[in-house]
């Protein structure tokens, strides 16, 4: 975002425009000034291809937050009569203070934002400054002591979003819509979505990035039984992809929980999609669908798609009620919300369900099943212990626990 040198009230910002500056791409986080610099320098392309590589050195996701926090902050300066840049270390405490004691409009027992929201909101403050070859104002002692005693006085145990069980998945797959067209491509679609997210503990923004050509159908070299081989890209903890992760889909004992049986159906429906359109896909959701007339194994005999071409074809697109196909992907908070939805069909609170559940519900119920940490630890991706044995401790305060000895 370029430097902001006005800091206008927030009624002066009409909503259309407010929703521009959210739906803007490029960062917060480069200076634009050195753009120009360079420009003035050497030349325009030279400057467009310094400014890409600046652009992609934060992930989409922190970027979206950064830009909205900095324009939460300058409509608060200029609510307040405040400079926003560069921001008085004053203001900025002020301003996460009055944050600390904000309550939620339709709630107002609950505080409208965490402490960790807050130091976010610090950080996109310190950022903006930092690309406008500013000293940052978060990093003096009346912010950090600000942030500290917010700390201090709000402690509380992390909102974790409730796992999703074994039971809890198979409750969510029965809630999904009937078969036929046009409901059966979202049934298809989601089945394939809630194995793959459970199976593989995936964050939803990994199972939003997914692309076709991700996705590798191989077998298991102990049982010759199919597998899924999923290969991720850019993580939350490896955003250069350096690591070059992936993760193994096993065939499930019953063709309603095979994430192969179920990549296999959604496969064909996006194969007749590309072939012949929404009328294709129709047809082949009108007539005899094998998942409820036959529901048997299909992943036997299952080798792949032709749609692993390298064209990078999301995996998960987004479907719309009239059961049509985008071309563009599925978001990470599309995926949370479903995650939600599918909850509250099956009675059960969507408050306490995301995007996460599915991830932590595959170290939940592995160590439910025996896992040691070593074995979560790889297919998850984790490489902090502490973080599993919390998800042990949710399955099972019993495990490991000297309270068993005491004879009680």
């Amino acid at each position: 975002m370029e430097a902001v040198t006005t800091t206008p009230e927030p009624d002066a910002l009409p909503e259309p425009v407010r929703a521009r500056l959210e739906r803007v791409t490029h960062s917060v986080l480069v200076d634009t000034r050195s753009l120009e610099a360079v420009r003035r320098r050497f030349d325009d392309e030279q400057a467009a291809s310094l400014g890409r590589y600046l652009a992609a050195a934060q992930s989409a996701n922190t970027l979206r937050a950064y830009r909205s926090d900095w324009v939460a902050f300058t409509a608060w300066c200029g609510q307040e009569g405040r400079q926003a840049l560069p921001a008085d270390p004053v203001d900025v405490a002020v301003y996460l203070a009055a944050g600390a004691d904000a309550l939620r409009e339709d709630e107002p027992a609950r505080w409208a934002l965490s402490p960790a929201t807050l130091e976010r909101k610090a950080a996109a403050i310190a950022a903006v400054h930092g690309a406008n070859g500013l000293a940052s104002p978060t990093r003096t002692e009346v912010v950090r002591m600000t942030l500290r005693g917010i700390r201090r006085r709000r402690r509380a145990l992390p909102n974790r979003k409730r796992p999703v069980v074994l039971s809890t998945l198979e409750t969510l797959l029965a809630e999904r819509p009937p078969p036929g067209h046009p409901t059966g491509v979202a049934r298809r679609r989601d089945a394939l979505l809630l194995l793959t997210g459970f199976a593989g503990a995936l964050r939803r923004s990994e199972l939003a990035g997914l692309s076709l050509d991700d996705v590798a159908v191989d077998s298991d070299p102990t049982t010759g039984e199919p597998l899924l081989v999923v290969r991720l890209s850019a993580t939350k903890t490896d955003q250069e992809a350096r690591h070059a992760h992936q993760v193994a889909l096993p065939r499930g004992r019953r063709p309603a929980t095979c994430p192969v049986c179920a990549f296999a159906q959604w496969a064909r429906v996006l194969e007749v999609h590309r072939d012949g359109g929404d009328p294709g896909v129709r047809a082949l959701l009108e007539g005899q669908d094998p998942e409820e007339t036959d529901p048997v194994h299909l992943c036997h005999t299952y080798t792949g798609t032709d749609l692993a071409d390298g064209s990078a074809r999301p995996l998960f697109p987004s479907v719309d009620r009239h059961g049509r196909i985008a071309a563009r992907a599925m978001s990470g908070q599309a995926v949370g919300s479903l995650v939600k939805r599918y909850a509250e069909r099956a009675g059960l609170d969507p408050k306490v369900f995301g995007g996460h559940s599915l991830r932590s519900g595959f170290a939940t119920q592995a160590a439910l099943g025996g896992a040691s940490d070593r074995e979560i630890m790889r297919q998850g991706r984790w490489t902090n212990a502490r973080t599993v044995h919390g998800y042990i401790r949710t399955a099972n305060p019993l495990e490991d626990n000297a309270v068993t000895r005491l004879g009680l």
